[in-house]
Protein backbone atom coordinates (compact mmCIF):
# COMPACT_ATOMS: atom_id res chain seq x y z
CA UNK A 1 0.00 0.00 0.00
CA UNK A 2 1.37 3.43 -0.77
CA UNK A 3 1.47 6.34 1.28
CA UNK A 4 0.03 8.86 -0.69
CA UNK A 5 0.43 11.51 1.89
CA UNK A 6 4.49 11.06 1.45
CA UNK A 7 4.29 11.50 -2.05
CA UNK A 8 2.57 14.72 -1.85
CA UNK A 9 5.00 15.87 0.58
CA UNK A 10 7.55 15.43 -2.08
CA UNK A 11 5.91 17.39 -4.19
CA UNK A 12 4.85 21.24 -4.34
CA UNK A 13 1.07 20.85 -3.45
CA UNK A 14 0.52 23.53 -1.51
CA UNK A 15 -0.52 26.03 -4.19
CA UNK A 16 -2.55 28.61 -4.49
CA UNK A 17 -5.30 29.27 -7.05
CA UNK A 18 -4.70 33.27 -7.16
CA UNK A 19 -0.97 33.06 -7.42
CA UNK A 20 -1.26 30.23 -10.24
CA UNK A 21 -3.48 32.87 -12.15
CA UNK A 22 -1.18 35.43 -11.81
CA UNK A 23 1.80 33.00 -12.84
CA UNK A 24 -0.10 32.41 -15.62
CA UNK A 25 -0.95 35.95 -16.62
CA UNK A 26 2.59 37.01 -16.39
CA UNK A 27 4.15 34.44 -18.18
CA UNK A 28 1.94 34.60 -21.13
CA UNK A 29 1.74 38.45 -21.24
CA UNK A 30 5.87 38.43 -21.67
CA UNK A 31 6.29 35.55 -23.65
CA UNK A 32 3.22 34.76 -25.91
CA UNK A 33 3.30 37.33 -28.89
CA UNK A 34 7.09 35.59 -29.91
CA UNK A 35 5.41 32.76 -30.54
CA UNK A 36 2.55 33.66 -33.11
CA UNK A 37 4.67 32.89 -36.22
CA UNK A 38 4.32 30.24 -39.03
CA UNK A 39 6.79 27.67 -37.59
CA UNK A 40 4.96 27.98 -34.13
CA UNK A 41 1.71 27.18 -36.33
CA UNK A 42 2.95 24.56 -38.23
CA UNK A 43 4.17 22.66 -35.29
CA UNK A 44 1.06 22.89 -33.47
CA UNK A 45 -0.56 21.01 -36.14
CA UNK A 46 1.62 18.09 -35.87
CA UNK A 47 0.61 18.22 -32.42
CA UNK A 48 -2.85 17.40 -32.89
CA UNK A 49 -5.00 14.70 -32.01
CA UNK A 50 -7.53 14.52 -34.55
CA UNK A 51 -10.97 13.94 -32.66
CA UNK A 52 -13.96 12.37 -33.55
CA UNK A 53 -15.92 11.54 -30.47
CA UNK A 54 -19.86 12.27 -31.89
CA UNK A 55 -23.03 10.06 -31.00
CA UNK A 56 -23.70 10.26 -34.57
CA UNK A 57 -20.04 8.29 -35.68
CA UNK A 58 -20.26 5.31 -38.16
CA UNK A 59 -18.17 3.19 -39.79
CA UNK A 60 -18.59 5.56 -43.14
CA UNK A 61 -18.79 8.85 -41.17
CA UNK A 62 -14.72 7.08 -39.93
CA UNK A 63 -13.79 5.95 -43.33
CA UNK A 64 -14.41 9.52 -44.52
CA UNK A 65 -12.43 11.19 -41.43
CA UNK A 66 -9.45 8.74 -41.89
CA UNK A 67 -9.67 9.25 -46.21
CA UNK A 68 -9.23 13.13 -45.13
CA UNK A 69 -5.63 12.69 -43.82
CA UNK A 70 -5.13 10.76 -46.47
CA UNK A 71 -5.21 12.73 -48.91
CA UNK A 72 -3.91 15.60 -46.59
CA UNK A 73 -0.30 15.47 -47.83
CA UNK A 74 -1.28 15.62 -51.70
CA UNK A 75 -3.15 18.44 -50.81
CA UNK A 76 -1.01 20.17 -48.60
CA UNK A 77 2.51 19.05 -49.38
CA UNK A 78 4.46 21.76 -47.48
CA UNK A 79 2.55 20.97 -44.15
CA UNK A 80 3.16 18.03 -41.49
CA UNK A 81 0.71 15.53 -40.57
CA UNK A 82 -1.34 15.36 -37.20
CA UNK A 83 0.20 13.11 -34.64
CA UNK A 84 -2.72 10.69 -34.22
CA UNK A 85 -6.34 9.94 -34.66
CA UNK A 86 -8.68 9.77 -32.09
CA UNK A 87 -11.95 8.09 -32.15
CA UNK A 88 -14.38 5.55 -29.98
CA UNK A 89 -12.70 2.34 -29.14
CA UNK A 90 -15.09 0.49 -31.39
CA UNK A 91 -14.02 1.96 -34.49
CA UNK A 92 -9.98 1.82 -33.61
CA UNK A 93 -10.30 -1.39 -36.42
CA UNK A 94 -11.70 1.01 -39.28
CA UNK A 95 -8.95 3.76 -38.42
CA UNK A 96 -6.15 1.00 -38.70
CA UNK A 97 -7.38 -0.95 -41.52
CA UNK A 98 -7.99 2.53 -43.60
CA UNK A 99 -5.19 4.52 -42.94
CA UNK A 100 -2.77 4.29 -45.36
CA UNK A 101 0.49 5.95 -43.31
CA UNK A 102 1.94 5.25 -40.01
CA UNK A 103 0.36 7.03 -37.62
CA UNK A 104 -0.91 7.46 -33.63
CA UNK A 105 -4.52 5.67 -33.65
CA UNK A 106 -6.01 6.94 -30.08
CA UNK A 107 -9.07 5.57 -28.80
CA UNK A 108 -10.68 6.59 -25.95
CA UNK A 109 -11.75 3.88 -23.21
CA UNK A 110 -12.37 2.65 -20.14
CA UNK A 111 -15.78 4.05 -19.46
CA UNK A 112 -14.73 7.57 -21.22
CA UNK A 113 -16.13 9.85 -20.87
CA UNK A 114 -17.31 9.72 -16.78
CA UNK A 115 -15.41 6.48 -16.13
CA UNK A 116 -18.21 5.31 -14.12
CA UNK A 117 -18.46 1.21 -14.84
CA UNK A 118 -16.68 -1.79 -13.65
CA UNK A 119 -13.29 -2.00 -13.46
CA UNK A 120 -13.28 -5.42 -15.33
CA UNK A 121 -15.05 -3.48 -18.19
CA UNK A 122 -12.53 -0.90 -18.14
CA UNK A 123 -9.92 -3.24 -18.41
CA UNK A 124 -12.17 -5.22 -21.15
CA UNK A 125 -12.58 -2.35 -23.34
CA UNK A 126 -8.82 -1.18 -23.38
CA UNK A 127 -7.60 -4.61 -24.30
CA UNK A 128 -9.97 -4.91 -27.38
CA UNK A 129 -9.43 -1.48 -28.60
CA UNK A 130 -5.64 -2.33 -27.80
CA UNK A 131 -6.34 -5.46 -29.99
CA UNK A 132 -7.94 -4.11 -32.94
CA UNK A 133 -5.15 -1.60 -33.52
CA UNK A 134 -5.37 1.52 -30.91
CA UNK A 135 -1.44 2.42 -30.37
CA UNK A 136 -2.96 4.93 -27.78
CA UNK A 137 -4.84 4.91 -24.87
CA UNK A 138 -6.95 7.58 -23.61
CA UNK A 139 -8.56 7.36 -20.18
CA UNK A 140 -10.47 9.35 -17.60
CA UNK A 141 -9.62 9.29 -13.71
CA UNK A 142 -12.19 7.89 -11.38
CA UNK A 143 -13.29 11.25 -10.32
CA UNK A 144 -15.22 10.56 -7.99
CA UNK A 145 -12.77 7.74 -6.21
CA UNK A 146 -10.25 11.05 -5.75
CA UNK A 147 -12.71 13.74 -4.51
CA UNK A 148 -13.00 11.23 -1.38
CA UNK A 149 -9.71 10.95 -1.13
CA UNK A 150 -9.36 7.14 -2.02
CA UNK A 151 -6.22 7.21 -3.71
CA UNK A 152 -5.61 4.20 -3.28
CA UNK A 153 -7.73 2.24 -4.93
CA UNK A 154 -7.76 4.99 -8.15
CA UNK A 155 -4.17 4.08 -8.65
CA UNK A 156 -4.44 0.59 -8.47
CA UNK A 157 -7.28 0.95 -11.21
CA UNK A 158 -4.57 3.35 -13.58
CA UNK A 159 -1.58 0.78 -12.53
CA UNK A 160 -3.78 -2.52 -13.90
CA UNK A 161 -4.72 0.14 -17.21
CA UNK A 162 -1.68 0.56 -17.99
CA UNK A 163 -0.48 -3.00 -17.92
CA UNK A 164 -3.57 -3.87 -20.16
CA UNK A 165 -2.22 -1.37 -22.78
CA UNK A 166 1.12 -3.45 -23.33
CA UNK A 167 2.78 -2.02 -25.77
CA UNK A 168 0.43 1.50 -26.33
CA UNK A 169 0.69 4.50 -24.26
CA UNK A 170 -1.47 5.67 -21.16
CA UNK A 171 -3.01 9.15 -21.62
CA UNK A 172 -4.43 9.61 -18.37
CA UNK A 173 -7.20 12.39 -18.57
CA UNK A 174 -7.89 14.44 -14.94
CA UNK A 175 -11.34 16.26 -15.60
CA UNK A 176 -9.29 18.97 -14.65
CA UNK A 177 -13.02 20.96 -14.16
CA UNK A 178 -14.25 18.56 -12.00
CA UNK A 179 -11.12 18.50 -9.66
CA UNK A 180 -11.68 22.31 -8.95
CA UNK A 181 -8.49 23.64 -7.50
CA UNK A 182 -4.69 24.19 -8.24
CA UNK A 183 -4.21 21.35 -5.34
CA UNK A 184 -5.81 18.82 -6.39
CA UNK A 185 -4.86 18.94 -10.10
CA UNK A 186 -1.32 19.14 -8.92
CA UNK A 187 -1.73 15.56 -6.95
CA UNK A 188 -4.50 13.61 -9.49
CA UNK A 189 -1.16 14.30 -11.80
CA UNK A 190 1.04 12.86 -9.28
CA UNK A 191 -0.96 9.68 -9.07
CA UNK A 192 -1.24 9.42 -12.35
CA UNK A 193 2.61 9.58 -13.53
CA UNK A 194 3.00 6.97 -10.56
CA UNK A 195 0.72 4.59 -12.11
CA UNK A 196 2.88 5.02 -15.22
CA UNK A 197 0.79 6.92 -17.31
CA UNK A 198 2.46 8.11 -20.55
CA UNK A 199 0.79 11.32 -20.71
CA UNK A 200 -1.55 13.03 -18.47
CA UNK A 201 -4.54 15.67 -20.54
CA UNK A 202 -6.60 17.62 -19.07
CA UNK A 203 -10.37 17.33 -20.03
CA UNK A 204 -12.55 15.02 -22.08
CA UNK A 205 -14.29 17.86 -24.01
CA UNK A 206 -17.87 16.74 -22.33
CA UNK A 207 -18.02 18.88 -19.34
CA UNK A 208 -17.13 22.37 -18.26
CA UNK A 209 -14.63 24.30 -17.57
CA UNK A 210 -12.86 21.66 -20.39
CA UNK A 211 -8.89 22.85 -20.57
CA UNK A 212 -7.95 25.85 -18.90
CA UNK A 213 -4.29 27.80 -19.25
CA UNK A 214 -4.14 27.18 -15.14
CA UNK A 215 -4.49 23.51 -15.13
CA UNK A 216 -1.89 23.41 -18.45
CA UNK A 217 0.40 25.63 -16.17
CA UNK A 218 0.02 22.94 -13.05
CA UNK A 219 0.24 20.07 -14.73
CA UNK A 220 3.78 21.26 -16.91
CA UNK A 221 4.73 21.93 -13.37
CA UNK A 222 3.96 18.52 -11.88
CA UNK A 223 5.63 17.25 -15.04
CA UNK A 224 8.97 18.90 -14.95
CA UNK A 225 8.50 17.96 -11.03
CA UNK A 226 8.09 14.46 -11.54
CA UNK A 227 10.89 13.72 -14.52
CA UNK A 228 13.64 15.86 -11.87
CA UNK A 229 12.69 13.44 -9.11
CA UNK A 230 12.83 10.39 -11.40
CA UNK A 231 14.12 10.84 -14.64
CA UNK A 232 11.07 10.17 -16.63
CA UNK A 233 9.24 11.98 -19.42
CA UNK A 234 5.66 12.38 -19.07
CA UNK A 235 3.32 13.70 -22.20
CA UNK A 236 1.26 16.43 -21.63
CA UNK A 237 -2.31 17.18 -23.66
CA UNK A 238 -5.03 19.90 -23.34
CA UNK A 239 -8.11 19.03 -24.38
CA UNK A 240 -11.65 20.62 -24.53
CA UNK A 241 -12.72 23.77 -26.37
CA UNK A 242 -8.85 24.65 -27.71
CA UNK A 243 -10.10 25.63 -31.04
CA UNK A 244 -8.27 29.11 -32.40
CA UNK A 245 -4.54 29.75 -33.30
CA UNK A 246 -4.44 31.88 -30.91
CA UNK A 247 -5.49 29.09 -28.19
CA UNK A 248 -2.51 26.99 -29.10
CA UNK A 249 -0.09 29.83 -29.04
CA UNK A 250 -0.70 29.71 -25.51
CA UNK A 251 -0.93 26.45 -24.14
CA UNK A 252 2.22 26.10 -26.74
CA UNK A 253 3.99 28.85 -24.45
CA UNK A 254 3.50 27.40 -21.23
CA UNK A 255 4.90 24.06 -22.24
CA UNK A 256 8.34 25.75 -24.13
CA UNK A 257 8.31 28.08 -20.56
CA UNK A 258 7.98 25.86 -17.60
CA UNK A 259 9.02 22.38 -19.58
CA UNK A 260 11.52 23.30 -22.26
CA UNK A 261 12.09 23.05 -26.05
CA UNK A 262 12.68 19.12 -25.45
CA UNK A 263 8.87 19.02 -24.56
CA UNK A 264 7.86 20.62 -27.88
CA UNK A 265 7.21 17.67 -30.42
CA UNK A 266 4.43 15.30 -30.68
CA UNK A 267 6.04 12.63 -28.36
CA UNK A 268 5.63 14.58 -24.85
CA UNK A 269 2.70 17.32 -26.16
CA UNK A 270 -0.59 16.81 -27.92
CA UNK A 271 -3.83 19.33 -28.67
CA UNK A 272 -6.87 17.18 -28.00
CA UNK A 273 -8.88 19.06 -31.16
CA UNK A 274 -11.26 18.94 -34.39
CA UNK A 275 -11.87 22.49 -35.13
CA UNK A 276 -7.80 23.71 -34.35
CA UNK A 277 -6.92 22.47 -37.23
CA UNK A 278 -8.89 24.31 -39.69
CA UNK A 279 -8.18 27.15 -37.91
CA UNK A 280 -4.34 26.67 -38.10
CA UNK A 281 -4.38 26.13 -41.51
CA UNK A 282 -6.38 29.24 -42.02
CA UNK A 283 -3.86 31.18 -40.61
CA UNK A 284 -0.83 29.35 -41.97
CA UNK A 285 -1.67 29.95 -45.40
CA UNK A 286 -3.75 33.44 -44.92
CA UNK A 287 -7.09 32.53 -45.73
CA UNK A 288 -10.54 30.51 -44.66
CA UNK A 289 -9.34 26.90 -45.03
CA UNK A 290 -12.06 23.54 -44.22
CA UNK A 291 -10.47 20.95 -45.33
CA UNK A 292 -11.09 18.59 -42.06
Amino acid sequence: MRDFNALFKEYTCNLNDDQVKESVSKLLSEKATANATTEVYKTCFNLIDLTSLNTSDSTSSIEAFVDKVNAFPGEFPDMPSVAAICVYPSFAKTVKERLKFPLGIAAVSAGFPSSQTFLEVKIAETAMAVSDGASEIDVVISVGKFLEGNYEELYEELDELKATCRDAHLKVILETGALVSAENIKKASLIAMAAGADFIKTSTGKMSPAATLEAAYVMCGAIKEFYNKTGQKVGFKPAGGISTTEDAVKYYTIVKEVLGDEWLNNKLFRFGASRLANNLLSDIYGKTVSYF
